[in-house]
C-alpha cells in the first residue's frame, strides 16, 4: 500500500478492499439517533466511535475550548488500542452527512498523531450502498490491539489567542467554513452569539462538495484554494468552525487537493464567542 494514499477512498474502491485483514471501518456519524442508526444499518465491519465521547473532552463550561476539544493524547491512544487500531491498520472512514459529520474530524485526528493510512469514504453510507457494499445490523466483534503509542499532535492547531492575533495581520487568513449565514450573524442555531470573528473569510465547507455530495474533483478542489490562499502560505492560515469538527471537512478538502494541511482552531466559534472576543456582523 502506497503511503502516498488519497484522502479520500471510492465507494467503489472500498469494495474491493474491505475484506482485507489489515482494514478497519469506522461509522463517525453524530446526531442523537447516530447509535440507533448504526445498530439498523451499516456497513458490514464497520465499528461506531462517537464523536463527543472518544473524540472529545468536552467540558462543562464552553468556553474553555468550545464545544468538541480534543481528548488527551493517552485517552485517544487508548480508543484506538481498545477499536484494534495499530500503526499498520487501514481506517477507512465514514459518516451520512458527506464526510462532514464526525468522519473528517478523526481523519485529522489520525492524521496528527502521523496515522499514514486512513482514508474517508466519498459520498459517505449512500454512496456506499449505491455500489452495492453490503450493509449489516449485526453487533461487530472488536479485537483489541496493543497501545497505539504517540505523544503529540503533529498537524499545526492554533489557541485563541494566536487566532485573534491573525484575524488583525494582513499576513495572515483566517477561515470560517460554516455556512454564510452564520457567517454573516443573521442565525445561529447553536452558539449564544451571532456572528464571525473580524477579518475572516467565509468559505463554506459544503462548497467542498457537487450537487450529489461528492467532494469536488481535485484539481477543482485547488483551484479554489489556491486562488483563496494566494496571499500567504499554509501556516499562516487559521481554519475554524463552530466547534472543531466541520472545519475538519475543508482541511480534508486542502489535503485531497494536494496541498498543504492549514492549522485548525479547534476551540473555533463556540469557544471564540464566549470570550467576550470582538465580534463582526453582515447585517
Amino acid at each position: 500500500m502506497s503511503l502516498n494514499l488519497s484522502p479520500i477512498i471510492q465507494a467503489s474502491e472500498l469494495l474491493k478492499l474491505y475484506q482485507a485483514k489489515d482494514v478497519v471501518i469506522f461509522d463517525v456519524s453524530n446526531g442523537k439517533d447516530a447509535q440507533l442508526n448504526y445498530a439498523n444499518k451499516h456497513l458490514t465491519g464497520a465499528l461506531f466511535i462517537d464523536l463527543n465521547t472518544q473524540l472529545a473532552d468536552i467540558k462543562d463550561d464552553f468556553a474553555k475550548g468550545g464545544r468538541h476539544p480534543l481528548p488527551k493524547i493517552e485517552d485517544f491512544a487508548k480508543t484506538l488500542s481498545d477499536f484494534g487500531i495499530s500503526k499498520t491498520s487501514h481506517v477507512i472512514l465514514y459518516d451520512d452527512k458527506n464526510g462532514s459529520n464526525a468522519s473528517a474530524r478523526l481523519w485529522w485526528m489520525l492524521k496528527a498523531i502521523g496515522h499514514e493510512k486512513v482514508q474517508v469514504l466519498n459520498g459517505g453510507i449512500q454512496a456506499a450502498e449505491k455500489v452495492g457494499f453490503p450493509m449489516s445490523s449485526k453487533t461487530e466483534t472488536i479485537n483489541k490491539a496493543s497501545l497505539y503509542e504517540f505523544d503529540t499532535w503533529k498537524l499545526p492547531i492554533a489557541e485563541i489567542d494566536e487566532v485573534e492575533s491573525a484575524s488583525q495581520s494582513k499576513n495572515h487568513i483566517v477561515v470560517d467554513v460554516r455556512d454564510a449565514e452564520r457567517y454573516r450573524g443573521e442565525t445561529e442555531p447553536i452558539d449564544l452569539i451571532a456572528g464571525h470573528i473580524p477579518g475572516a473569510i467565509n468559505i463554506p465547507f459544503t462548497e467542498n462538495l457537487d450537487e450529489n455530495g461528492l467532494f469536488l474533483d481535485p484539481n477543482q478542489l485547488k483551484l479554489k484554494y489556491e486562488a483563496a490562499f494566494a496571499k500567504t502560505t499554509s501556516e499562516n492560515i487559521i481554519v475554524h468552525c463552530g466547534s472543531g469538527v466541520t472545519a475538519c471537512h475543508s482541511l480534508l478538502a486542502i489535503a485531497y487537493a494536494g496541498l498543504e494541511i492549514p492549522k485548525l482552531y479547534v476551540g473555533s466559534w463556540s469557544e471564540w464567542s464566549r470570550n467576550h472576543k470582538k465580534i463582526a456582523t453582515n447585517l
